[in-house]
């Protein structure tokens, strides 16, 4: 028997689904805080050491947690090429303000402190805000367009073709649905960053931080609640009809798709899916509660609960689906329809078994050595320090 023959092709897709769903996950509970105290920076800190110590709470991790976002995009190209193709080519001009705000990141950090003028560490602590906030936003806004349906379809040789001018591939993007999703992306990483400068930082940062963060849970939460109301009773779901095979060659075109009235049908065929949106309301509450109360580890493990459950909400209800075409549905694709060869599949989860482990394991020793708060005598004694 051929080893990969071990585990059977619809397994293997099924599992890359979740691992996908798990790195885009980890990127959230980690590069989160980034950005949520990257938006957080010009309103928690007032003075210059305020903000620096606000920076300097991410600074050291920042790098090693954006290595998700790498991972995810990598795990979308190799595990599902249909999905790459269509996603970075349909949402590509806001992937590039989203690339071209994490390439600011890196300079604002770098080149903040290099000189001791009070408008140039201001422009760079907003720029710090807008490569914080931005990228925020328009992931949400991303997800509100996928669960809508993009508008693509597949020729008969499986080119990819959009509909609308391609300033619409931005303008389009911003629909109310979209941009209410983006609110609930922007407010819950928010509150992340505000979970996170209460466990990592003191005094008026700290204070700050805990006023505006539960504020943006209770905002997050609210969002989730009404996006949830809206996307059962407000926009169509998908599902495929006939019969199908799993464990077939990916295309699209080989599946019959059609439109239903909700998306609520995936709660009745499944019911126990209901526990992630609960963890994604519950974890809110409890992160505004810990904000409110002072606590500090338990707020910020409440904070991830949040962000675990409501991502995990999206997938567990659109699956099978990751991308539906709302022009033609015929041309959704579906996590059995359009992944990489059962080979690679399975070479892949060879890697991913073997380094995964690795990473976590680092990325939790890196942690443990930065275990602690960040001071104002921490940068004012350190005054030439990077951040």
């Amino acid at each position: 028997m051929i080893l990969h023959e071990l585990l059977s092709y619809e397994l293997l897709r099924v599992i890359w689904w979740g691992l996908l769903g798990v790195l885009l996950i980890g990127f959230a509970l980690t590069d989160g805080f980034d950005m949520g105290v990257g938006a957080l920076i010009p309103f928690v800190g007032k003075t210059d050491v305020e903000r620096r110590v606000a920076i300097n709470t991410v600074g050291p991790v920042w790098e090693g947690n954006q290595v998700w976002f790498i991972l995810g995009g990598g795990a979308i190209f190799a595990a599902w090429p249909p999905l790459y193709a269509v996603s970075f080519s349909g949402f590509y001009l806001a992937m590039f303000v989203i690339l071209a705000a994490f390439i600011v990141r890196p300079v604002a950090f770098k080149y903040r402190s290099k000189r001791d003028s009070a408008t140039w560490r201001s422009a760079w602590d907003w720029a710090l805000f807008a490569s914080g906030s931005i990228p925020a936003l328009l992931f949400g806004v991303a997800v509100g367009n996928v669960i809508q349906g993009v508008p693509f379809h597949f020729t008969d040789d499986l080119h990819t073709i959009y509909e609308g001018a391609w300033y619409m591939k931005f303008i389009g993007l911003l629909d109310p649905f979209s941009i209410l999703a983006g609110v609930v992306s922007l407010s819950m990483l928010v509150m992340h960053g505000g979970a996170w400068l209460t466990l990592k930082a003191e005094g008026n940062v700290q204070a700050r931080a805990r006023v505006i963060g539960a504020f943006a849970a209770l905002i997050a939460v609210a969002a989730y609640i009404l996006a949830g109301v809206w996307m059962a009773f407000g926009i169509e779901g998908y599902r495929i009809v006939g019969d199908y095979v799993t464990g077939g060659p990916s295309n699209p075109l080989h599946f019959e798709v059609e439109k239903t009235a909700t998306w609520l049908t995936a709660y009745s065929d499944r019911p126990w899916i209901v526990l992630a949106p609960v963890m994604g309301v519950l974890g809110g509450l409890l992160t505004f509660a810990g904000l409110r109360a002072g606590r500090e580890v338990s707020t910020l493990l409440y904070s991830k609960m949040a962000i675990f459950g409501v991502i995990s909400s999206v997938g567990l209800t659109m699956f099978p689906f990751i991308m539906p075409s709302s022009s033609d549905p015929k041309s959704s694709l579906t996590v059995w329809n359009s992944s990489s060869s059962h080979l690679t599949l399975f070479v892949m989860l060879v890697c991913a078994l073997i380094f995964m482990p690795l990473i976590l394991a680092y990325t939790a020793w890196v942690y443990k050595v930065l275990w602690g708060k960040v001071t104002e005598a921490d940068v004012t004694d350190n005054s030439h320090s990077v951040y």
